[in-house]
């Protein structure tokens, strides 16, 4: 009975063991997967760490670049504006010279226009000058031979009609009736200046024949200025002997060269100052 009681209680213990150690073994089991799931919890948080830690970097990185592109946008954005403030400045100053250039074309043109007419006008004014002149030259060769210049005429007062008497530039009665018929023809006209100019023969020393033109110059210029040629048109200059109408010695040659040229200059279109006008 004793046996059996002992032998009832170690089975009980046993199981009671058994028990514990399932107990044990569970817990062990339970704390195994805990570990196992946390372990692999831990890993699965790692890898999600580093992957949100590439993440970041990405994120960073793209920022950079974000960052970049933005500076870069903002300088195109920039530049985008200066050329369009340089366009429009272009513009501005293209329609400005546009502009100027059409004023500039239409000065140029009224310009043309004003210089046509005044070059009409005065080919209209040479025309009557011409004119004026071929009527003075005309009259004037009535009297005393006359030829044209590129200024004027020149009227030669050395004639049988005119002449100077041997160191003398006193004017005969005959030589005062020519001048008097020139004068009537210089007052008939406008628009000119006189020169007149004197001539001698070869006898005497240069600087006395050049004194004697001037006298014989000056008797003619103030008898023209007597007559009623205004004085301040009339002007004098002597040549001496320096200028012979014809190169000889005889007194027939000596007779023509004592003589007094009257050069007629236009001041109206071809006068240019101070005139000279000789016999070649």
């Amino acid at each position: 009975m004793a046996d059996e009681m002992t032998h009832a209680e170690n089975r009980q213990a046993r199981r009671n063991l058994w028990r514990k150690l399932l107990g044990v073994g569970t817990v062990l089991a339970v704390i195994t997967a805990a570990a196992t799931l946390l372990w692999y919890t831990l890993d699965r948080l790692k890898t999600v760490e580093e992957r949100l830690g590439r993440s970041e970097e990405r994120s960073q990185a793209v920022l950079r670049q974000m960052t970049e592109y933005s500076r870069e946008l903002e300088l195109a954005l920039q530049r985008a504006r200066e050329f369009r403030q340089r366009a429009d400045e272009s513009e501005a100053l293209r329609t400005q010279a546009a502009s100027r250039a059409e004023r500039a074309q239409g000065e140029a043109e009224q310009a043309r226009a004003e210089s046509q007419a005044a070059r009409e006008q005065t080919e209209q004014l040479r025309r009557r000058r011409d004119q004026e002149l071929d009527r003075m030259q005309e009259a004037l060769n009535r009297i005393a031979p006359t030829r044209r210049t590129p200024l004027g005429m020149v009227v030669e007062i050395a004639s049988d009609s005119f002449r100077f008497d041997f160191d003398k530039s006193t004017l005969r009665p005959e030589n005062r009736e020519l001048l008097s018929r020139v004068a009537g023809v210089l007052l008939a006209s406008s628009g000119y200046r006189l020169y007149v100019y004197g001539h001698t023969d070869d006898i005497g020393t240069d600087e006395y024949n050049q004194a004697l033109s001037e006298r014989r110059a000056h008797a003619v210029a103030e008898y023209l200025i007597e007559a009623g040629v205004p004085g301040d048109i009339v002007s004098t200059r002597g040549f001496g002997k320096s200028s012979p109408r014809v190169k000889a010695v005889t007194g027939n040659a000596r007779e023509r060269n004592r003589r007094v040229e009257i050069g007629i200059v236009d001041t109206i279109i071809k006068y240019q100052g101070v005139a000279r006008e000789r016999q070649p």
